[in-house]
């Protein structure tokens, strides 16, 4: 289903950047196609640089360097980057020379011209070709994909990694959040969109079109942040359920058979349950706009729906497993944990469930004792596990929850029944809470002191 749509996006990128590089304009700027593409390459963007013919002609350049790269393979198009951050990036020599200079004045106003010279000699000419392309038809994703590509080769191509921060910056101008709209999506979206939704979700897949119906039914609500410069792809969207008290089971809100429901149930909600969070450009991750998407769904739920109550998140827990399996491995090695005797002694009952496949009585039939052992450490590892690096949570949902100043609010046994439940948290879920009025307080408690809120019931599982 996704390569179907994203198919049909490069195909739509090729044949707009075509009729710009084919057009006169640029059938009169003499490029030879017997050049190496090295060659070739080198002149086009040295002539985009210089802007000879003026902005529409290098504007064409542009999109003929652009449609040229579209056809590359993932090797043809490192080759490309390489080139263009080797032969177009900052002039060290010119940057030395200003920095001599500086500190050869004394005089603040000479000083000051020279730091805004500074300032343009460490822009490297590779970043004009970037702001070419986002001019063209479909740029601004051209640009987004282009840095999830980059970010996949890390590995590869390291040398890459310039060009992949320096994207970074400008895409993180470009998605400020005051350019971005949210939009509501309804079941009669757009089937593209539709399609795109479907591709995109990222926390619990969407398994046919009837499933998607249901999740867009009266009383569900799906939001999305969207770009003007990428107004058919979402940015990161949202799930909502609209029920009567907090949901505990992720298997009962997506499965539900509730064909009839209609809007005026939805008005009856008191509560509405975030279950899914996707973000759906890849080539934006680290450029956070999540925690803007919750505060802006919560003030369009208020005022469309006056009688909620709460705003609460049924999340997954993905990283406590691998967490466990990092302390018993240390555990069998002899080395020192720095945890309490209590969880190693919890972490050593549960080492028998540790396998990859659920075992054949998971999990509403495993023993009380097991039960209350994986609740126990499911809490302390919300409430206790931290990054060395940060100090912040260890898990990563937990981490984005926290700092826009949600609250640890309940501990679900059983809230994603599935194998990829069992293979996160034996498939435990949280519910964080967003109590409207503690979030600034709770934000600030957990971002400068590193301080977590819970309630009284998860607090209580460490008894």
């Amino acid at each position: 289903m996704s390569q179907t749509f994203l198919d049909r996006t490069i195909d739509n990128l090729r044949v707009a950047w075509r009729e710009l590089r084919d057009s006169p304009v640029v059938r009169g700027l003499g490029l030879d196609e017997s050049q190496s593409r090295q060659e070739r390459w080198r002149r086009q963007i040295t002539d985009c640089l210089a802007k000879r013919g003026g902005a529409v002609s290098a504007r064409s350049r542009a999109a003929a360097l652009g449609h040229d790269f579209l056809r590359l393979d993932d090797a043809g198009k490192r080759e490309f980057l390489h080139l263009l951050i080797n032969e177009f990036g900052v002039d060290r020599d010119r940057v030395g020379a200003i920095m001599s200079d500086w500190n050869m004045v004394d005089d603040l106003a000479e000083q000051a011209l020279l730091e805004a010279e500074l300032r343009a000699a460490l822009t490297p000419p590779f970043r004009m070709i970037l702001k070419e392309f986002n001019s063209l038809p479909q740029g601004v994703k051209f640009l987004v994909d282009l840095r999830a590509d980059l970010l996949r080769w890390r590995k590869e191509a390291p040398g890459l990694v310039i060009l992949e921060r320096d994207l970074k910056e400008l895409l993180a101008g470009w998605f400020d959040i005051g350019f971005l709209e949210l939009q509501r999506i309804t079941w009669n979206s757009s089937a593209s969109l539709l399609e795109k939704l479907i591709a995109y979700e990222a926390v619990h897949a969407i398994q046919s079109w009837d499933d998607l119906k249901r999740r867009l039914a009266p009383d569900r609500r799906c939001f999305a942040f969207f770009h003007p410069g990428m107004p058919d792809e979402p940015l990161i969207f949202v799930e909502v359920a609209l029920v009567n008290g907090i949901a505990g089971s992720v298997d009962a809100l997506i499965q539900s058979d509730q064909d009839d429901a209609d809007e005026q149930e939805s008005k009856l909600a008191d509560t509405a349950i975030f279950y899914s969070i996707s973000n759906a450009q890849a080539g934006l991750a680290g450029i956070s706009f999540g925690d803007f998407l919750i505060k802006r769904v919560v003030g369009e739920l208020q005022r469309d729906l006056p009688d909620l109550k709460q705003f609460c998140t049924l999340s997954p827990i993905p990283a406590m497993r691998s967490w466990m399996d990092r302390q018993l491995d240390a555990m069998s090695q002899k080395q020192d944990t720095g945890l309490p005797k209590a969880i190693e002694a919890a972490l050593r009952d549960c080492d028998d469930l540790m396998g990859p496949k659920p075992p054949a009585k998971h999990p509403d039939e495993v023993s009380e004792r097991t039960r209350t052992n994986i609740e126990y450490l499911t809490a302390w590892y919300l409430l206790n596990a931290k990054r060395v690096e940060t100090g912040s949570a260890f898990d990563p949902v937990a981490h984005f929850h926290l700092t826009n100043g949600a609250r640890v609010e309940r501990l679900n046994w059983n809230g994603n029944g599935n194998e990829t439940g069992w293979m996160q948290s034996f498939g435990m879920m949280v519910n964080y809470l967003y109590d409207l009025s503690m979030i600034e307080k709770n934000h600030e408690s957990y971002v400068g002191q590193g301080k977590i809120a819970a309630s009284g019931a998860v607090k209580r599982h460490l008894r």
